[in-house]
């Protein structure tokens, strides 16, 4: 690997839905970015919008510091196996998500470096002023945002060159947590996916259950929304009030009905390790 590797970056996947957003943020910063793309529309796509035009994947793995697995979960074990006798010793090997690393999909070098990143995307609460950042929901263009990275394996040193791509690729950034991959792991499928999703698509479902008993459509979605921020204001302490009497009964009644006893569960191991393996083994 020559002196410039750690600065050159191949961009895997380059011309897909994520890795658009991150040749978009890569494109004006200090690393020297070889983007690779196998579909005729990624790189059409690129061409279009960033001007960029794609190297194959020899000449974009050459002496590259740091390569970006922007590719999806499933084909993150078949693609870094393929270029693992490319890359050098010392070569930073970055995805986007804990999954294949937490389910072991990467090849058994001890000699890279395994760094993973993913977005927290702009918090509910916020102080943006510019109308595109309020409206960008998922981070990574104009809202400001947090980060989780974690150094799966390599010298403590590199982590300080994973942040700062991290903090590249996901831009405008304010923080950056670190945490283990297994942390990452937890917080992605059980806390954010089995958790969080799960209980905003029961909210969504309670909402056109609401409207399906003749509650007039705009008014139970106002209702729900408004009411959504107040309560989430209240529960992570943005604003300090409490639920009313009235309120913490009807959560007390309803919980038992709504949750299993035992719903925690979808925190142990075992359970997250089963879901991360139906993502990277379909």
């Amino acid at each position: 690997m020559t002196t410039s590797g750690p600065t050159t970056i191949a961009l895997m996947g380059a011309g897909g839905k994520m890795g658009l957003r991150l040749s978009r943020n890569l494109k004006s910063s200090e690393y020297a970015v070889r983007h690779v793309e196998v579909s005729e529309t990624g790189r059409a796509r690129l061409e279009k919008e960033l001007g960029v035009t794609c190297v194959d994947e020899d000449a974009a793995l050459e002496d590259a510091g740091v390569v970006i697995l922007a590719v999806p979960d499933t084909v993150i074990g078949r693609v870094s196996h393929a270029i693992a006798d490319r890359l050098g010793p010392a070569t930073m090997v970055m995805t986007l998500d804990p999954a294949a690393p937490f389910a072991g999909e990467l090849p058994a070098r001890g000699d890279l470096v395994y760094f993973v990143t993913h977005p927290c995307h702009p918090p509910l609460f916020n102080d943006e002023t510019d109308p595109e950042a309020q409206r960008d929901f998922f981070g990574g263009y104009k809202a400001r945002q947090n980060i989780v990275c974690a150094l799966m394996q390599g010298p403590d040193t590199a982590y300080d060159l994973g942040e700062r791509i991290a903090r590249t690729i996901y831009a405008p950034v304010m923080g950056a947590h670190r945490v283990s991959v297994e942390q990452m792991a937890i917080l992605e499928r059980a806390l954010s996916e089995s958790t969080a999703a799960t209980c905003v698509t029961m909210l969504r479902e309670a909402m056109d259950e609401a409207i399906r008993r003749g509650v007039p459509a705009e008014a139970a979605r106002d209702f729900l929304l408004g009411h959504l921020s107040i309560e989430i204001a209240i529960l992570f302490d943005e604003f300090p009030g409490v639920f009313s009497d009235a309120a913490n009964k009807a959560i007390a009644r309803a919980k038992s009905e709504i949750f299993q006893p035992d719903w925690k569960r979808v925190f142990e191991p075992e359970n997250i390790a089963r879901q991360i393996h139906a993502i990277t083994r379909p």
